[in-house]
């Protein structure tokens, strides 16, 4: 690989050998199917990223990636409007994702609290208001799939059409 990967939480990881994943890929189609559809949301996501990078300022950026964060949380189950997730970052964490300083963050923090869409206590986020957040970022959900992803699991909810 010519990245690293860690954890934010507790989590498992287990090694499959290369040869393995192949032959499973080839006797479970669905798989496949599935790995191929998490390469292109990666790749969609990626885009944002470099958008994020690019052309939005502290704010627009933060409210983008804590929409990005909520939905996804959401999708699985682990968030609600209105509850806290856990989110466990600290402002430097979210300054050197977002390519900004812990300041900008601070401020923008600040800003989304003020405006009434998000409260920050203690390492869980709660977002107040998910529609005027996206809003507040110009935040599309279409690049994370999440509608087709409901359909190929074969739930019903928000994001299926």
């Amino acid at each position: 690989m010519d990245h690293g990967i860690s954890m934010l939480s507790p989590g498992r990881v287990a090694s499959i050998a290369p040869d393995l994943m192949l032959r499973t890929m080839d006797r479970h189609p669905h798989v496949q199917r599935a790995l191929w559809w998490a390469t292109l949301v990666d790749e969609a996501i990626l885009r944002e990223w470099l958008v994020n990078l690019g052309q939005r300022d502290a704010h627009d950026s933060l409210a983008h990636l804590l929409c990005q964060m909520w939905l996804r949380m959401e999708a699985i189950g682990l968030a609600e409007e209105g509850k806290p997730f856990s989110l466990p970052l600290t402002q430097i964490q979210l300054a050197e994702t977002l390519g900004v300083t812990a300041v900008a963050v601070n401020r923008a923090l600040q800003r989304l609290r003020e405006d009434g869409l998000i409260s920050l206590d203690r390492r869980s986020l709660t977002v107040h208001d998910p529609e005027r957040l996206a809003a507040a970022s110009s935040f599309d959900a279409n690049y994370l799939h999440l509608d087709a992803a409901a359909r190929v699991r074969g739930s019903e909810g928000p994001y299926t059409q």
